[in-house]
């Protein structure tokens, strides 16, 4: 495994991101890293990503335990902390065309099996196996934050029956595992971002009306301002706007600009 960077924590806090290189995870870790936060980053090709200097990365495929177990036995040894972790790594956006057709929107009885794998096991399962480590080493601090990115798949039809029922059950983990976890002082929510501008919608802008998009750091903004909610554990258990946030919280997005929440009728 590589780790690039060192030292403890400037803040105090330690946050792990997993499926950082890119997209959102990276947005998120790009501003917590930015904001003092002793960030860790998982991924398959994170030693070749875009992160600050500060920023300790750790390739890992999320599929395989024995390198989560490592990545958080990492952390352990180094930091004997873990205040933020944020279960971003998913599975089955990957070759959305075979043999030149878009598989993606197919009903489910056409849908390629391998999506299902990939979403329940990268997405939900490495959620919760994350999760597992990680509440290990809060429960003996008796704080924390663990927040899993979602979309409002888990509550209406986007794209397709598998993608839906993948968000849906990272929503319920989010709930029974709030559940749990509340005699702890260890909150657990499902934040939704928005449009964000990732490195594929920035691809495809031409297509898109982006006057309401976000920016990936601006998720990351979310999860700062709820880590340091001294009353964060009222909002545990449940599925948070992140755009809604800024408006709660008084962040806007790194052009200044307040995205408009989303809800479901936009969706």
């Amino acid at each position: 495994m590589d780790a690039k960077g060192g030292g403890k924590a400037e803040s105090g806090h330690v946050a792990l991101v997993t499926g950082g290189s890119r997209g959102v995870g990276r947005g998120i870790t790009q501003f917590l890293a930015d904001s003092g936060v002793r960030v860790y980053v998982t991924g398959r090709s994170v030693a070749c990503s875009d992160l600050p200097d500060n920023v300790a990365r750790i390739s890992c495929d999320h599929s395989d335990d024995a390198q989560v177990a490592a990545a958080f036995a990492q952390i352990e040894a180094e930091q004997g902390r873990l205040d933020i972790l944020v279960n971003n790594a998913w599975g089955g956006y990957e070759k959305m065309v075979e043999e030149k057709e878009f598989t993606w929107n197919r009903p489910f009885w056409l849908q390629p099996l391998w999506r299902w794998d990939a979403m329940m096991s990268v997405g939900v399962r490495g959620a919760l196996v994350a999760s597992q480590h990680a509440a290990r080493m809060m429960i003996r601090t008796g704080s924390g934050l663990i927040v899993n990115i979602s979309f409002w798949a888990a509550q209406k039809y986007v794209g397709n029956t598998l993608y839906g029922c993948a968000k849906a059950a990272t929503d319920k983990l989010t709930s029974d595992m709030a559940h749990e976890l509340a005699p702890h002082d260890i909150s657990v929510v499902s934040l939704y971002p928005g449009l964000v501008r990732t490195e594929a919608v920035m691809a495809a802008a031409e297509y898109l009306d982006l006057s309401n998009s976000e920016s990936p750091q601006f998720i990351g903004r979310a999860v700062h301002a709820l880590a340091h909610d001294p009353r964060r554990m009222h909002r545990s258990g449940q599925v948070l706007i992140a755009a809604q946030l800024g408006l709660e919280y008084g962040f806007t997005d790194v052009d200044g600009r307040r995205p408009r929440p989303l809800c479901l009728g936009d969706i």
